[in-house]
């Protein structure tokens, strides 16, 4: 397997395919980069170099009690990075991975960096707030977290039926992508799966929004029951200078799955802009 250790210790699985200007994906939470895989086909195929890793704790990564924090996250997004020797990078990010995507640039800046964009990203800060009323009350969170903690294998299977809106009517979710999804969520560890679930909704990346000075797509639907678009997406694109804000009709969260077909096209004809 492709890995390298952080400076802590920590052991990072990736993915790196294909040769051509380098695209890096950064995954949801409780997912792994195999969550990319059908993006980083295409694009692969169409002449691009695509890397994904499993976020530290997730998939195929050590899980380490500490260092389930943002900011440890894209220290380690870094180090994979400059351990590649990766330039002129797209750097593409969902949900949780779209906060990793938002506070590695504002936290290790964008020199490496060409393009970014954020898939139904939680930025700038899904936790609401005096300063934040259109976010989500931290009883939502505390409902996540035990329901993680007292039976995560079928916490993560109920989950899957708003993260993919296999709730409304006409819906065609299969089976096979609900598994999928409870298939990665468990091969993460419970510790750091509970801590991400502060990382990602507590941190307020707005500081770091404002500092993105290179072209932005924030892709979001208009039907996420995960990471509501209001205070997402649309705060979001009023925070980036010129961001290109597309906006998926029905679009559920997993817009990975389904959506597929629309989300390559926008990415590829992002990354020839």
């Amino acid at each position: 397997m492709n890995t390298i250790i952080t400076k802590d210790g920590t052991k990072i699985y990736f993915k790196d395919w294909g040769t051509g200007k380098p695209v890096v994906f950064s995954h949801g939470w409780p997912l792994s980069s195999d969550a990319w895989e059908s993006q980083m086909v295409y694009l692969t195929s169409n002449g691009y170099r695509c890397i994904a890793h499993d976020r530290r704790g997730h998939g195929r990564s050590s899980q380490p009690w500490n260092g389930n924090d943002m900011d440890t996250y894209v220290d380690d997004l870094s180090e994979l990075i400059e351990t590649l020797d990766l330039h002129g990078i797209t750097l593409i990010g969902h949900s949780a991975g779209g906060g990793e995507v938002t506070r590695y640039i504002g936290r290790h800046g964008a020199k490496r960096i060409a393009r970014a964009v954020l898939v139904s990203a939680v930025p700038p800060l899904m936790l609401k707030t005096d300063a934040n009323p259109g976010g989500l009350p931290l009883e939502v969170f505390d409902g996540i977290r035990a329901g993680v903690a007292t039976d995560r294998s079928q916490f993560f299977k109920d989950l899957t039926i708003t993260f993919y809106g296999a709730n409304r009517p006409g819906a065609k979710v299969s089976q096979g992508i609900r598994d999928a999804f409870w298939f990665q969520g468990i091969q993460g560890g419970l510790k750091n799966e509970l801590d991400c679930i502060r990382a990602f909704s507590e941190t307020d990346f707005t500081a770091d929004l404002k500092k993105f000075d290179l072209p932005t797509l924030i892709i979001h639907g208009d039907d996420d029951q995960i990471v509501p678009i209001g205070a997402s997406a649309h705060a979001s694109s009023k925070l980036v200078r010129n961001a290109i804000l597309k906006i998926y009709p029905g679009g559920s969260h997993g817009l990975a799955d389904t959506h597929k077909d629309a989300l390559n096209a926008d990415l590829l004809a992002f990354l020839k802009t």
